[in-house]
């Protein structure tokens, strides 16, 4: 079986059609997004509409809980701030119950799922070097934990031996973000596993990023939000 592995949409609904594009082409069946369906982008409801209409099981974001309850973005900054208030604004009463009910972590036989880390989900910890990683591989007993949350993919090893997959061996691997990414690289990125063979495929892939930003521009929010989406930053 094999299993692709989204997060961090963000409202952009030009990446996230792409992706879901790509893993049909691909023939996979099972997907996972690991959260912040929403906030940055300008089309929350939609994004929520098009994971919803295909049965995809999501975790809740920490901007998934900031459009429900904006007391949580007191610690985001300025321009995430301005997003929530635009999301929670704009999503209609139908996709803030889908939210509501979102869990936050999920385990299958081989894969636990979370939005930020397991070792506390809810403190939306970033996992960003090999060293946070390490931490983290007692919070969880499957071969492989996924997440997202820092937009910027890595896959660590328990051993600290590589970043290739291999079996026989625990990893913590995030895939990047759909539709906001942060490695400096524009393209829509997410994870595709092969649960025969143990092998796991960094996707990259261009989409319209310009009609994406157009939207944001259309929508009265910052312009450097789709600035950042140009850049990948």
């Amino acid at each position: 079986m094999k299993l692709a592995v989204i997060s961090d949409i963000h409202g952009n609904l030009e990446a996230l059609t792409t992706a879901l594009e790509i893993i049909k082409e691909r023939g996979i069946e099972t997907t996972y997004c690991l959260g912040d369906i929403v906030g940055y982008g300008a089309n929350p409801n939609e994004c929520i509409e098009e994971l919803h209409s295909r049965n995809i099981p999501c975790l809740l974001g920490n901007h998934d809980e900031a459009a429900l309850d904006l007391n949580q973005a007191k610690r985001f900054n300025k321009y995430a701030k301005i997003t929530a208030e635009w999301t929670a604004s704009h999503l209609s009463d139908e996709h803030k119950a889908y939210l509501s009910h979102l869990p936050l972590v999920h385990t299958l036989k081989e894969c636990t799922f979370v939005h930020s880390s397991p070792n506390d989900p809810h403190a939306w910890h970033y996992i960003l070097s090999q060293a946070e990683a390490l931490r983290c591989f007692p919070f969880f007993t499957t071969p492989v934990c996924w997440i997202g949350h820092s937009h910027v993919p890595g896959v660590y090893c328990e051993d600290g031996s590589t970043r290739v997959v291999e079996g026989g061996k625990r990893y913590l691997i995030n895939v990047g973000s759909v539709g906001q990414p942060r490695d400096g690289d524009w393209r829509l990125s997410f994870g595709i596993f092969d649960f025969e063979t143990w092998n796991y495929e960094h996707v990259r892939a261009e989409y319209n990023v310009e009609a994406a930003c157009e939207k944001i521009i259309a929508a009265g929010l910052p312009h450097f939000l789709a600035d950042r989406l140009r850049v990948g930053i």
